[in-house]
């Protein structure tokens, strides 16, 4: 497998980040282009439209030793025009830089139509619960993807990977199938995040062996969590309170290894290669405790000897 990082969180210019992966012995980059992520590493319209630009950019790269293994435009192309602009624009970008690899979320619609807020259903009662699933899935957001998926081939991507996060369609990889068998081909897979099944109450080494049954594990992000026994003894795992107040929350995002140590991930990473997924593995550093520097490198010491780098 390839160490690789989801670039968003290194608040640092762009050389100064390739230099960061370069020396750390990182062998890929995953790219956030908008949406969710603040896009520090890339302009995404004129990236579009300047073919020296472009040049520029991936040439910085290549210096290093480092190549671009995905485009990450995460956010929710669902509901809002604006984010499946930026989804667009993306699958247009990946053509003219050779890319054939998307990451992204699913998206959540809206609960009717004519609405416009998202509703996250994960229950099935009250009746109602079924009403929205239906539409969301039947109306909204299998006729979407549809299209995107067209537009996707148009660009040349062979994989797109969507995440399993939380106010999502997809989140797990039940829904992950659910819309891959809705929408046809083996365009769409997982984007397998450990952290995020951690605190929702699954077992990450379980959803890679039912997706490698299905060939649908395109993607892996290296990110951990915690469950604080303290809250989530009485609280359970839904938490609505900010990931800022992390000292009063049932669960938190940490640094790889804080939550899970290196046996987890050594037997993680070797399922995932048992599962047919032998590609990038990329680190998305999301602990707030810790200063950000020192946040990345806890987490590639446990990547890299999980990995046995």
């Amino acid at each position: 497998m390839k160490l690789a990082i989801k670039t968003c969180t290194l608040d640092m210019p762009y050389e100064q980040m390739l230099d960061f992966c370069a020396e750390q012995g990182i062998r890929a980059l995953e790219i956030g282009t908008g949406n969710w992520s603040s896009a520090p590493h890339i302009d995404l319209d004129t990236m579009l439209t300047s073919a020296p630009a472009r040049q520029r950019w991936l040439d910085a790269m290549r210096r290093r030793g480092l190549e671009l293994c995905a485009l990450n435009c995460s956010g929710n192309p669902l509901a809002y025009e604006r984010d499946l602009d930026v989804t667009r624009k993306t699958f247009r970008l990946a053509e003219l830089l050779g890319v054939t690899k998307i990451v992204m979320m699913s998206g959540l619609p809206a609960g009717r139509k004519g609405e416009q807020t998202p509703v996250w259903i994960t229950t099935s009662w009250p009746p109602e619960t079924r009403d929205i699933l239906d539409y969301q899935w039947n109306e909204a957001a299998i006729p979407a993807w549809q299209e995107l998926a067209r537009l996707a081939r148009e660009c040349g991507i062979r994989r797109i990977a969507l995440e399993n996060h939380a106010m999502q369609l997809v989140y797990n990889p039940e829904t992950l199938l659910r819309l891959r068998g809705a929408v046809g081909g083996e365009l769409i897979g997982m984007n397998l995040d450990p952290s995020h099944l951690f605190w929702m109450g699954g077992d990450p080494i379980e959803a890679a062996r039912v997706l490698g049954e299905h060939r649908a594990l395109y993607h892996l992000h290296g990110k951990d969590a915690r469950l604080e026994r303290r809250y989530v003894g009485p609280n359970g795992v839904l938490d609505t309170k900010g990931i800022g107040d992390f000292a009063h929350r049932s669960w938190n995002y940490v640094a790889v290894g804080a939550g899970h140590g290196v046996q987890w991930w050594t037997e993680f990473f070797s399922v995932c290669r048992m599962s047919g997924y032998d590609e990038e593995v990329s680190l998305e550093m999301e602990d707030l405790t810790l200063p950000m520097l020192e946040g990345h490198l806890a987490s590639l010491r446990t990547l890299k000897e999980a990995l046995v780098l």
